[in-house]
This record gives structure tokens, C-alpha cells and sequence, in this order.
């Protein structure tokens, strides 16, 4: 008899734990495809190639090793491969000592210094040097590779302290050397696809900064020597900047200093997760509330740009999440996906053109292993956005809970083997599970009807561990073939009149061919 009791609280005991942990909920999404809310690039997806050498060290770690741009192999396969898989990548070549960067090119820079740590330097270091060996050999590679590449150019050329602000630079942009830099570039036949003005000197700055008018003067002198240099407009680069942290007052002015059809990309950098050693990092990623809160930045940078700069489009030119070098165990793992797919969602529907993820390789925080170039979860879940996501963002919402993220695009129209009507581009959904314990049933509203099969991207952490570095699609695991290439990236089949099926701590690509949207046409 007490055999028989204990057995059935044992059974009562495991229902109720599993009502607890293995919840399942229906969830009602409707995707309003007759009109685009906002529009993306083409090539929404970047990632910056760093200038940090190895002695860029953090909250007593060095993490950044032969990542820099001046120490890169750039001659390894899998960094190859990697870059080759987006066809075309947007890199953007920059950060934060892109302003201590002489190039060794003309007579503006008779020596060639090499990055030195010394107590007075911006952010710790001296000036550095790019030589025009090294520069081809880094074409060499994005020829190769297919890249689309963005130049930061230094901004500090020709200026000097204030003597009444420590980090406020006066003094008028002297160009030559970057002149002498671009015209080398451009009688080389290397194609850049913007040029960028400094890096974080607006606003308050970061280790020194420029007032808003003076930027905005320099800037009209970038364009007008981008203008003379690629007259073709075809050809021409683009003009971005200012590279930095949103400040209202300071963009505004900047904008309208710099004035009509001069910034075609208005820069501004995230780092919303805080600091990198901070403890309570990955619980910040998996709270929707704290991830909201960079939306009203979002929002104001696009008010910016319609108030006073509507030829201009807003970019995210540089976020890592959290700032120096990212979290040692969170930011290379899975868990960092609900932030970075997210925030690619979340800028998307406020009319973001480019995404720019620091980095590519290096920090904790790059798309590929530091020392083994080998990818982490970010890469694949970039890799299928870029693959999947149009540049039409439609407007999605549902009835489920907060930790149920959802993002409607147009599909990208290329021709997929597993799709049956190759014609009808359709949609693409990006759905993100933060909850630990809600299985949710996502059925799409109504208007959807298709006799297809609706393809399918499961991504999961190894073991279940959020904190993996080892990423599986529909159960199995991603890693690099015997001869170092990215994985084929195949989805399931599944039947369109079920719902998408989403588990706990994962992530769902799903594209929708039948769903016939006049804004996708």
C-alpha cells in the first residue's frame, strides 16, 4: 500500500514538474505582407577587421592575438572560405585606433611605426602604419573572397589637443595622406564600397573627440576628393560617418553642417550589453525588456535622418554587445545568438541599411574562432540571414510571450533545390525562444495557405549548454568539411499546415514559398 501511494505522488510529482519545464504553447503570428515597413541593403550583414594588435589586453586577458588587421594570416583557408560563403561579405576595415593609422604611401609618412603600448597614447597606444604591401596583400584576399569592403579612414590627421579639454581635437582634417592613400587604391583598380570618417569622435567620444561642425566641414572636404577620385557615379564610393555613439543634438548638427547628399550612410555604434566582464551578461541577453531598451535609440536615429539628412540612410557601423573585447564565455556561445539575430531583427524594422558586427575574427566576440578561425554560432546564424532575409522587412506580431521573438522579411529570391515553385519568393521568418522551458506551436494566421513544404532551420547549443560554442541545425552538428569549407546548411521539410515547432533556448529560420505577398513581388 505505501509502495503504491509513494508511486502515485511519484507520477503526480513528474506531471506537475513537467507542466512546469516542458510547457507547450500555441501561438497566433499574422504577417502582414501587402506593404514593406522598412528596407534593408542588400547587404545588410558586415563585420570589421580590427586594427588591435596582440598587446590589446582586457580585465587581465588578451583575446585578440594575430586577429589584427596588420598581424592577420591572411593567406588561411577556413578565413577564406568564411568570407567566401556570403558572396559578398561587407567588411568594414576600422575601429578604435583607425585614427593613429599612417599609411605609407606619398610623403605625409616617411616612417612606418609599428603599434606600441605607451601610457599617453589614444586608448594605450601609439601611432601605427599600414604599408601598401600589406594593403595589397589584403586585396589580394578580398578579390578572392568577393568582399565588399569599407574603409575607415583616420580623422586625426592635422589636429590637436584644446587646451581646455583633454580629448577634444581642433584644428582643421588635414587629407594628404589619406589622399595619397585613396588615389594608390583607386589606380590599383581596388574597389571600395564606402569610405568612413573616423572612428567614435562624436558625440562626448571615446578616448578624444570633435565637435559637430568641424566634423561636418571635414566631411563635405571626404567627399568632394571621393567625387574627384571616381568621377563615374556608377563606381563611386560612399561617404560615411560619423562612426560613434548616437548623441541627438550632435548628429543633428553634423547632418546639418554637412548638408544634402553628402553622408550616404549615417554610422553609429552599439554596445547596449555593457561591459564585458560584467556577471550578469547573460542574463541581460535573455531579457527582452533590457534588450527593448536600445529600440528608442533606433528610433531616434531614424527621426535624425528624416528630420535632417533624408538622403542618408541610418547603419549600425560597429556592435559587439558588450564593449572590450566582449564576455569571455558568453559572447563567442549560443546564448549571445538571442542578442545579435535579435538587434539584426530589431534594426532591420526601423530602417537600418548595414549591420556591422565587431568582428570578424578577434575579441571574444568575433564571428570566427581568434586562433582557429574556426566559426561560432554567430557566423551560421549571420550566414543564414544573409542567405534568407530580403531586404523588405515586413511587419509581424503574435500573441505569445515577450521571450518569443519574431522578424518577417521577403525571402531573398534565389533559387533553392528544396523549393518547388522557384518563382514565388515568399517570406522568411526569424523566430527566437529565449524562454528555458516553453515549447512554442507558432501557426502563421489565416491568409497563409500552401500545399508546399515549408523549409525549416532549427538551430540549438550542443547538449542543450546555451553557453556551447558548438552549434547544431535540425540536430546535427555544423563544422567545417575535411577540406576546411563551410558546411552545407540544409533545412528540414515540414509539412506547411502544421505550425513551426519551437523549442526552448533555440532559434528557428523558416521560409514560407506559398506565402504570397504583394509587398515581395
Amino acid at each position: 500500500m505505501e509502495s503504491s501511494r509513494a508511486l502515485i505522488c511519484c507520477i503526480i510529482f513528474l506531471s506537475f514538474f513537467c507542466l512546469l519545464c516542458c510547457a507547450e504553447e500555441e501561438v497566433n503570428l499574422s504577417i502582414n505582407g501587402a506593404i514593406s515597413i522598412a528596407e534593408t541593403d542588400d547587404n545588410f550583414i558586415c563585420a570589421t577587421l580590427d586594427w588591435w594588435p596582440e598587446t590589446k589586453c582586457d580585465y587581465n586577458q588578451c583575446p585578440w592575438g594575430k586577429a589584427g588587421i596588420l598581424n592577420l594570416d591572411l593567406g588561411n583557408k577556413i578565413l577564406a572560405n568564411a568570407i567566401k560563403a556570403f558572396s559578398p561579405l561587407r567588411i568594414r576595415i576600422g575601429g578604435s585606433l583607425q585614427d593613429q593609422v599612417l599609411y605609407k604611401v606619398g610623403t605625409s609618412a616617411p616612417k612606418c611605426p609599428h603599434f606600441k603600448r605607451i601610457e599617453n597614447g589614444l586608448f594605450g597606444f601609439s601611432k601605427g602604419c599600414l604599408d601598401m604591401d600589406r594593403w595589397d596583400n589584403m586585396n589580394k584576399l578580398f578579390q578572392e573572397t568577393g568582399a565588399k569592403i569599407t574603409f575607415g579612414l583616420n580623422a586625426l590627421m592635422g589636429r590637436k589637443k584644446s587646451n581646455k579639454n583633454d580629448i577634444l581635437m581642433v584644428g582643421n582634417w588635414n587629407p594628404k595622406n589619406a589622399l595619397d592613400f585613396m588615389k594608390y587604391t583607386a589606380s590599383k583598380g581596388y574597389k571600395i564600397d564606402s569610405y568612413e570618417q573616423g572612428n567614435e569622435l562624436c558625440g562626448n567620444g571615446v578616448s578624444a573627440r570633435i565637435e559637430a561642425e568641424q566634423y561636418g566641414r571635414d566631411i563635405i572636404v571626404l567627399k568632394k576628393l571621393v567625387q574627384e577620385l571616381y568621377p563615374d557615379p556608377a563606381t563611386q564610393p560612399k561617404v560615411l560617418g560619423p562612426a560613434g555613439f548616437y548623441d541627438k543634438q550632435w548628429f543633428n548638427t553634423f547632418l546639418k553642417t554637412s548638408g544634402p547628399n553628402v553622408v550616404d550612410g549615417l554610422t553609429h555604434h552599439i554596445y547596449n550589453l555593457g561591459a564585458g566582464v560584467d556577471r550578469t551578461l547573460i542574463n541581460k541577453i535573455q531579457d527582452p525588456k533590457f534588450l527593448d531598451q536600445v529600440a528608442q535609440t533606433y528610433k531616434e536615429i531614424s527621426t535624425s535622418i528624416k528630420l535632417f539628412g533624408p538622403w542618408s540612410g541610418a547603419w549600425v557601423g560597429e556592435a559587439g554587445g558588450a564593449y572590450n573585447s566582449g564576455g569571455k564565455e558568453v559572447s563567442h556561445s549560443f546564448v549571445d545568438g538571442f542578442w545579435y539575430l535579435d538587434q539584426l531583427g530589431m534594426t532591420s524594422t526601423f530602417n537600418h541599411k548595414v549591420f556591422c558586427r565587431q568582428s570578424l575574427i578577434g575579441g571574444n566576440y568575433g564571428l570566427l574562432n581568434t586562433t582557429t578561425f574556426i566559426p561560432n554560432p554567430d557566423y551560421y546564424g549571420a550566414l543564414l540571414w544573409h542567405r534568407l532575409m530580403g531586404k523588405n522587412v515586413l511587419s509581424a506580431s503574435h500573441n505569445g510571450s515577450p521571450y518569443l521573438r519574431i522578424y518577417s522579411h521577403c525571402s531573398k529570391k534565389t533559387v533553392s533545390k528544396f523549393s518547388v515553385f522557384c518563382s514565388l519568393a515568399g517570406i522568411s521568418v526569424l523566430i527566437i525562444n529565449m524562454s528555458n522551458s516553453t515549447t512554442f506551436d507558432v501557426k502563421v494566421a489565416d491568409e497563409y495557405k500552401d500545399e508546399n513544404q515549408r523549409e525549416e532551420y532549427h538551430l540549438t547549443p550542443k547538449d542543450g549548454d546555451i553557453l556551447s560554442d558548438v552549434l547544431l541545425l535540425n540536430g546535427t552538428p555544423l563544422k567545417l568539411t575535411e577540406s576546411s569549407d563551410i558546411p552545407e546548411m540544409n533545412p528540414q521539410l515540414v509539412d506547411s499546415t502544421s505550425p513551426i515547432k519551437v523549442a526552448p533556448d533555440s532559434i528557428v529560420f523558416a521560409t514560407l514559398k506559398g506565402f504570397r505577398a504583394s509587398a515581395c513581388a
